[in-house]
């Protein structure tokens, strides 16, 4: 796996993710589930790496020379 998500997009991943997780904690609803989800994007920004870039063939990160 070679990393696909740059700096900028990790750290808004783990915004959104911590977010999505408050939710969860948060609300009593009936959409407490979907605060789960931010379970995802705070993976792939510790992980530096999403699946669906890879797919759609993006990259938010710089290239190294080893990479090209």
């Amino acid at each position: 796996m070679v990393a696909n998500v740059g700096t900028a997009d990790r750290v808004i991943r783990i915004v959104v993710g911590i977010a999505l997780l408050a939710f969860a904690a948060f609300d009593r609803g009936e959409w407490r589930w979907v605060g789960l989800i931010g379970i995802v994007p705070i993976a792939t920004a510790l992980m530096g790496f999403c699946p669906l870039y890879s797919v759609l063939g993006m990259r938010t990160c710089p290239m190294t020379k080893d990479a090209k």
